[in-house]
């Protein structure tokens, strides 16, 4: 049995929000980070950031504080329920709405 040569291919690029287009606007929830909980925020060092690590739109930056893109943003809920200091909250949309 002879051997075979395998070309490899792998991708260099990374994810970034907008891949699935601006779908912040259908959002029925928001997802706030408390600062004086977030670990990153508190304690100002570069660490946990575990919502920036499950967000599946990549829409939070690993920057102090975090902070969320609400343009691309569809409200799933994941970083908050990933959150282990429970830092960030689910709030309604609608309580940011300039029409009330």
């Amino acid at each position: 049995m002879g051997t075979r040569k395998c070309n490899q291919i792998t991708s260099t690029g990374e994810p970034g929000p907008g891949d699935g287009g601006k779908t912040g606007s259908w959002r029925v929830l928001r997802p706030v980070i408390d600062p004086n909980v977030c670990i990153p925020a508190r304690k100002n060092i570069n660490a946990c950031f575990i919502c920036w690590l499950y967000c599946p739109d990549c829409t939070i930056t690993r920057t102090i504080p975090p902070v969320i893109d609400y343009e691309y943003c569809k409200g799933c809920g994941i970083c908050a329920e990933e959150c282990p200091t429970k830092a960030i909250t689910m709030v309604e949309e609608s309580k940011f709405s300039s029409k009330g």
